[in-house]
């Protein structure tokens, strides 16, 4: 189970938000609406509808609602926040998608006790708030409850707002408006990153720099800084060219944490340059030397493994060092002819 909407993907584990206030939806949830009734496969609901401006529970008699047939291949398009049983938030897609609804497939429901069977209660400009037993959506899938969810109730809530009925051609789409809605969001998201924790390694690199007397280092646009320590007498290689290249690279502390002399058995590294094949800074660093020059590259976290490292060897946000030698320069290899035309 994952606790995200991804389009195309586990849409039935999305959860819900009002397209009015969240707060104002959660007390209407919670006021005056009476206690949860409960599907036969133990799914705990409240449903209200829109009437006038003011949520009014709906009831929906013996858990299911006959008019669902009419529903089914067509797509219901949602606000979706999911919570904890102790109210953390574990996604709302209207942050996520910057305001725009999800859509929910509707289609026969084969699993009971599922959010499938939740929302095939729903019609077009319902608002819901749904409670599930942890055990019943994780158990089925040979998968344990995380830790964290025990330890909030063992309870998952979604809540649930509906907009309304598309076609699978309308859903298509949306797919893509969502699609770039994601990235765009996420590109935000690690620029925003990038912004803040480059002030960070800035400073530990000066620092750096300082107190290792590295007072010849100059620094590229993109922030790497570069000390050649052996120039050399060969071409500078060109974008898309093969670079050989022998390297160790260690934490500012010194700590090594990878080098071609243990993973490639003392001979060089070999990749395209500018492809993105090695991390930012490597492009970066290494496009500034000619062959048989060694230099030591000082690169931010930004520009090498982020917030996320790399395994138990690279913390993340980490700055890195790197010792290398350009030892080769060669012109990649000719793409095969296609067959002739």
């Amino acid at each position: 189970m994952q606790f995200s909407f991804r389009p195309r993907g586990a849409r039935q584990l999305a959860l819900a938000a009002g397209a009015l206030s969240l707060a104002s939806f959660l007390a209407s949830c919670n006021k005056g609406g009476g206690d949860f009734d409960k599907t036969k496969s133990g799914i705990e609901y409240k449903i209200f509808k829109n009437v006038g401006g003011k949520y009014e529970r709906r009831e929906v008699a013996n858990g299911e609602d006959p008019t669902y047939k009419d529903r089914l291949g067509k797509f219901m398009t949602a606000y979706l926040y999911y919570r904890t049983g102790k109210d953390s938030v574990l996604e709302d897609t209207r942050k996520k998608f910057a305001g725009t609804a999800v859509p929910m497939p509707m289609m026969e429901v084969k699993r009971k006790g599922m959010p499938d069977e939740a929302f095939a209660l729903l019609q077009p400009g319902d608002s819901a708030v749904f409670r599930f037993n942890a055990d019943s959506l994780f158990k089925p899938q040979g998968r344990p409850v995380p830790g964290f969810l025990k330890k909030s109730g063992n309870v998952i809530v979604i809540n649930v707002k509906t907009d309304k009925l598309i076609t699978a051609q309308e859903e298509q789409a949306l797919e893509q408006t969502l699609q770039q809605k994601m990235m765009a969001e996420q590109q935000k998201q690690m620029q925003a990153y990038a912004e803040t924790q480059n002030k960070k390694d800035e400073v530990t690199l000066q620092d750096y720099l300082k107190k290792n007397n590295l007072t010849n280092a100059k620094k590229t646009p993109g922030g790497v800084y570069y000390i050649i320590t052996q120039p050399g007498t060969g071409p500078v290689a060109k974008p898309g060219q093969l670079v050989s290249v022998q390297y160790r690279g260690t934490l500012l502390d010194g700590k090594e944490f990878d080098s071609s002399a243990k993973s490639m058995g003392g001979k060089p590294f070999e990749y395209p340059l500018g492809r993105g094949q090695v991390i930012p800074g490597w492009d970066e660093g290494v496009a500034l030397l000619n062959q048989g020059a060694k230099a030591t590259l000082l690169i931010p976290s930004s520009l090498a493994y982020g917030e996320r490292g790399s395994g138990a060897a690279i913390p993340p946000n980490s700055p890195l060092r790197f010792d290398v030698e350009l030892v080769g320069i060669k012109d990649a290899p000719a793409a095969p002819a296609g067959p002739a035309q």
